[in-house]
């Protein structure tokens, strides 16, 4: 059974920075498509960031130059650095993995696994 287990949210003000971290078990992560989303209130979830084994990564366009993913293959861990919040960057964010190893897979057929969100809070 898989799990993604995330840690990190938090309240942060606005131009401040926050890690947030996800720990996969189960028969996943090795050679999967890892990936963040987010969902705002009233608003559809969203991919933040996505990563692959061999660590080719893609961003949204609003956090591009601002958040960073990454990952350890040996630690089961997918980490999301994001430097200068701003207030509409508040979401609950969530974990998310595929079962595809490549990247466009994993756009064309969506993430199978997630976590239950971690909530950021900016304030202004």
């Amino acid at each position: 059974q898989v799990q993604l287990v995330e840690s990190g949210g938090g309240l942060v003000q606005a131009g401040g920075s926050l890690r947030l971290s996800c720990v996969a078990s189960g028969s996943i992560f090795s050679g999967n498509v890892m990936g963040w989303y987010r969902q705002a209130p009233g608003k559809q979830r969203e991919l933040v960031a996505a990563i692959t084994s061999g660590g080719r990564t893609n961003y949204a366009d609003s956090v591009k130059g601002r958040f960073t993913i990454s990952r350890d293959n040996i630690k089961n861990t997918v980490y999301l650095q994001m430097n200068s919040l701003k207030f509409e960057d508040t979401a609950v964010y969530y974990c998310a993995g595929s079962k595809w190893a490549s990247m466009a897979n994993m756009i064309t057929h969506g993430m199978d696994y997630w976590g239950k969100g971690t909530l950021v809070t900016v304030s202004v």
